[in-house]
This record gives C-alpha cells, sequence and structure tokens, in this order.
C-alpha cells in the first residue's frame, strides 16, 4: 500500500501549485460576483484528489434568499460574469448547466448552485453538493489515504465513475464507503458478503432494513444501495451497473487472495501484449471520437463498442474491450461456413410461407416449417469487420474509424 501511496499521493510541491492556482481563480472570480461568491468543490475540498489530476471543480453559491425563486436563471447569470473574468469558456448541459475553462495548469468546471444549509431547501440536486464536502471532512480526517487507494483500485479497472458509459462508483459514494467500513482493506473483505440491494445506511436515517420501503421504488434498482448522509431521500449509487457491482466483488477477492501493487495499475490496451497473451483471433478497431462532453463521447463509443460485440458473435467471440478510442475484440474464428440456414414460417401461415417461396426459390421442409440456406456474404473475418465498421450506426456515432487490424 505504501508503495502505491507514494505514486498516487499529491506531492507537498503538487498541493502547494494546485491551491496557488485555486487561489488565484478564486479571486479572480469572487472579486466580479454579486449577490453569490465561489469556493472550491470536489475531491479538492475533501482532499482526496489523486497526484497528476488537475481537474478542479468550482462552486458558486447564491444567496437563497434572493435567487430561491430565480434557480433557472443562475446558469445565464454565471456566464455573464465568467465571460468578463475569462476568455474562453464552454457551457454544458446538465441538471442545471454548468461551465468548463482552462485556467493555467488547471481544468476547471464552475457549477451555479443555490446556498443551502439542507437538502430540504435544494431546488436542484448540484445544490446539496458542498454538504457532501461538509460530511466526508468530518468522517474522513484520518482516512484520505484509504480513499484514494479505492479511487485508484477502481480506476485501474474502469470501475471509477458514475458516468453512463462507466457506470461505476462515484468518487462520493467510494468516500462514504470507506468512511462507513474505515479503511480500504474492510471494505474489500465486507463486499464479500454483499448481497444484491445491500443497504449502505452511514448516518442511519432508516431503521434496519427498511430502506427498500420507504424510498421511491425508481432509486432503489441498483444492486448497492447507499443513502447519501446528507440527503435521506437519495441514493448515491442510483447509477452503479450489476456488471460493475459483480467486477468489483471478484475483483476485491483476487486481491485480498493475493494483494499486490499491480492490482492499482491500469493495463492500457496493447495490441502486442494482446498478441502475446492469446491465441485467439484479435479484432483490434482504432477510432477517432467526436469532440463534445466526456460522458456523451463515452456513450456514443459505448454504443459502438456493444454494437460490435453483437455483430461478431458469430466467429465465437471470447473477450472483449475498449478504451476510449481503442476497442479489441478476440474470437475463434477467422472464416465462416459460406452457407447458412434461415427459419421460414410455419407451414400452416400459407400466405407467409407463399411469400418466403417466392424469396427463396430453394426452401424445404423441416419441423413443420420452412427453411432455406443463402449464402453469407462476408465469410472471412477481416472483409466482415471491413464491412461493419462502415455501417451507418458505427458512422453515426464516431467521427472517423482511423483503423481495422485483424491478426
Amino acid at each position: 500500500m505504501k508503495e502505491v501511496l507514494a505514486k498516487i499521493k499529491p506531492t507537498t510541491k503538487e498541493q502547494q501549485q494546485l491551491k496557488a492556482g485555486i487561489t488565484l481563480f478564486l479571486k479572480k472570480l469572487n472579486a466580479r460576483l454579486k449577490g453569490a461568491y465561489a469556493i472550491l468543490g470536489g475531491s479538492g475540498a475533501k482532499d482526496t484528489w489523486l497526484s497528476g489530476s488537475y481537474d478542479v471543480d468550482i462552486f458558486v453559491l447564491f444567496e437563497y434568499h434572493q435567487f430561491a425563486s430565480r434557480t433557472s436563471e443562475l446558469s445565464d447569470l454565471l456566464q455573464l460574469t465568467l465571460k468578463k473574468c475569462f476568455s474562453k469558456i464552454r457551457r454544458l448541459h446538465g441538471s442545471r448547466d454548468y461551465f468548463q475553462l482552462k485556467y493555467k495548469n488547471l481544468n476547471v468546471e464552475v457549477i451555479p448552485i443555490l446556498k443551502i444549509t439542507t437538502a430540504e431547501h435544494a431546488k436542484n440536486i448540484t445544490d446539496v453538493s458542498p454538504l457532501h464536502s461538509v460530511w466526508v471532512n468530518q468522517h474522513t480526517k484520518k482516512l484520505k489515504d484509504d480513499i484514494r487507494l479505492a479511487k485508484q483500485f477502481l480506476k485501474a479497472h474502469n470501475l471509477y465513475g458514475a458516468e453512463s458509459h462507466i457506470r461505476g462508483f462515484s468518487g462520493y459514494v467510494i468516500e462514504i464507503l470507506i468512511a462507513y467500513y474505515g479503511s480500504l482493506e474492510k471494505l474489500l473483505r465486507a463486499s464479500q458478503s454483499w448481497s444484491v440491494k445491500e443497504i449502505i445506511d452511514a448516518a442511519k436515517h432508516y431503521p434496519t432494513n427498511d430502506v427498500l420501503f420507504q424510498l421511491n421504488k425508481s432509486k432503489t434498482q441498483s444492486p448497492l444501495i447507499v443513502i447519501d448522509p446528507v440527503d435521506k431521500n437519495r441514493n448515491a449509487a442510483a447509477a452503479l451497473s450489476d456488471d460493475a457491482f459483480f467486477r468489483f466483488k471478484k475483483l476485491a477477492r483476487e486481491y485480498l487472495k493475493k494483494p499486490d501493487s499491480s492490482f492499482f495499475v491500469k493495463k492500457k490496451i496493447d495490441l502486442a501484449q494482446l498478441r502475446k497473451e492469446t491465441k485467439l483471433n484479435i479484432v483490434y478497431v482504432t477510432l477517432a471520437p467526436f469532440s463534445g462532453k466526456e460522458d456523451v463521447v463515452g456513450t456514443k463509443l459505448l454504443k459502438v463498442f456493444t454494437f460490435l460485440q453483437q455483430r461478431l458473435k458469430p466467429f465465437v467471440l471470447k473477450k472483449s474491450g475498449w478504451e476510449w478510442d481503442i476497442m479489441y475484440f478476440l474470437v475463434e474464428k477467422k472464416e465462416l461456413p459460406k452457407e447458412e440456414v434461415v427459419k421460414g414460417p410455419p407451414l400452416g401461415l400459407k400466405e407467409h410461407v407463399k411469400n418466403f417461396r417466392k424469396k427463396h426459390k430453394h426452401a424445404f421442409e423441416e419441423n413443420g416449417r420452412l427453411m432455406a440456406r443463402i449464402p453469407v456474404k462476408y465469410p472471412q473475418l477481416q472483409a466482415y469487420v471491413t464491412r461493419l465498421v462502415k455501417e451507418k450506426y458505427v458512422q453515426r456515432y464516431v467521427r472517423k474509424v482511423k483503423g481495422v487490424r485483424v491478426l
């Protein structure tokens, strides 16, 4: 763990540089704001950020008594101020629109929210965010390093983030879990006894086993239910998928069986390494994604990956993976039969039988229905994949298919 921490924990110099940049940013922005003020949020405010990460969340808190009835205007008001302070800003759509910009070496997101003291006063989900920071800091004073280790563990296996193309564990969920269990190792051990619909209620908002009856059903669809300590009506892990839940349990089991620092290292998709590790046929696709909001772009890429997965099943797909602009698929077959048999209608459906025979002159009967043999257009894997990536579905979601290799 010490070896891993040495790599992922920000150095004193890094912390000083980040603090200096944020201080200057806040000073510049706060000088222009009226009826509102900006503060640091996210992992920066909680001191749970990882070395090399210069993504900074800034929350602009608008006074409640003045702006509670004007919540739909907050993004527009903030945009006017940001334009006076910074040359290039980008507005992104969210539950309430927010902004991205570069400042010195920082990637800054600026989010307009109402200043509230309790979740009940929130007009938008983002209004509660500063309360998250307060709770985390109160309950994880000696657990910051465990939180960092947990984040890196999940990050290394593409399980970190609640975005729709990941559907994993958000930073806040990780912080709650570490606060609840007391360390990464205790979390990993506890996960082995998790059942589907496991309930984590760190603030003890509900009587035992009463959560599923109290919460709205739409908020209890995830396999892990983590009650937000500052908002009892919210499941902080609502975005978590079944796949991510079970992959985490499996990884935890493997790590506990044989702890090793390699579990904290993200393995990049490497074609040369794939060739060394497998005797299967490799389909290796490189893409040029569209530009835009990461979550939106990631969702488009996931659609392409899922599409290719499904369409490669005839070649007996054994394993696949993707990392943004690179996708790979390991398949058993390099060639399909030159013909395939398609099912037609049952013999009793006279009109359908007639139409099927018109389309397939050499149709034959089998088990009470018509069948036909048709030629396979692209029986060779290389030709099949080359054609596949040209389909409209793929072209709709990526700017360009840069390359396809079949090995």
